[in-house]
């Protein structure tokens, strides 16, 4: 008999618990381009996804596959370096099982980042947004199926999805340290095809400043386990109007991420040294 998810998530986090005893009080996920800030944590340890039990395997150019628990300006993180997506091929219920993990070891804030294409006119390649909302357009959704009511309600509101306090002060920082910061709603698509011009231009009229292929499933089911969620993105490509769209590949993605990545790092870094329980 198959496992339900429930037992899965507690065998994950056991095996976990028996390589590193660190109880981490916040998630971080590391989006495309992002791994080497896992490199920035104190007193580390890395496990392969693929030495815990139940967790996908990454696919993707620049997601390292790791799972890596530390400390962050003294606060213990758990972070993943790369993440997994619905156009892998796994069940959304299926990726965002490590979310589940993070919250049974401890972490009660969930930090989320990612490379989004930038459907608001006003954005430039490089930009840096905090996600203060989001459309989920994409074709699965992590609760479906039975609800077990030990991982959280069948119903959960999506009102605030994302934590205004975390918005409100790292807006703050950004101003303090001179760093433009975006505030954007996101809307999340399957991939892994990028985008029509028409796509494009159907999520602008939706009222989107970014689309992209992560993040959304990743935040559902932290809100279904009663998680606070911050989420960033950094504006890999410019995608409206069309007069200013070009063809995209995953390298040019990569490298346009990298050179904003250390800006957004210290957002972050800042964050965590600023952030009081």
């Amino acid at each position: 008999m198959e496992k339900g998810l429930y037992e899965k998530v507690r065998e994950s986090a056991d095996h976990i618990r028996s390589v590193v005893s660190v109880k981490p009080q916040k998630g971080v996920i590391l989006g495309t381009g992002l791994g080497s800030y896992a490199g920035s944590l104190e007193e580390a340890v890395s496990i392969p996804y693929a030495d815990i039990p139940h967790f996908p395997l990454s696919t993707v150019q620049s997601h390292s596959g790791q799972l890596i628990i530390g400390k962050k300006s003294g606060i213990p993180v758990v972070m993943m370096s790369g993440r997994f997506h619905y156009y892998e091929g796994y069940k959304a219920s299926e990726l965002t099982l490590p979310v589940r993990v993070m919250h049974a070891l401890g972490a009660d804030h969930l930090i989320v980042t990612n490379a989004a294409g930038g459907v608001n006119p006003h954005y430039r390649e490089g930009d840096l947004a905090i996600i203060t909302d989001h459309i989920n357009l994409m074709p699965d959704h992590p609760l479906r199926g039975p609800n077990d009511d030990r991982l959280g309600p069948r119903f959960p509101d999506m009102m605030t999805a994302y934590d205004a306090d975390s918005i409100s002060h790292i807006v703050q920082i950004a101003s303090a340290l001179n760093i433009s910061l975006r505030q954007a709603i996101y809307l999340g698509l399957q991939g892994p095809s990028l985008e029509t011009p028409a796509e494009y231009r159907m999520a602008h009229i939706l009222g989107a400043d970014l689309v992209g292929m992560s993040t959304i499933p990743e935040v559902i089911t932290a809100k279904h386990e009663g998680m606070k969620v911050t989420a960033f993105s950094i504006v890999s490509n410019v995608c409206f109007p069309r007069s200013v769209l070009t063809e995209t590949t995953v390298e040019q993605v990569i490298a346009v991420v990298e050179k904003s990545a250390d800006t957004l790092s210290m957002l972050i870094n800042k964050y965590f040294e600023t952030w009081k329980p």
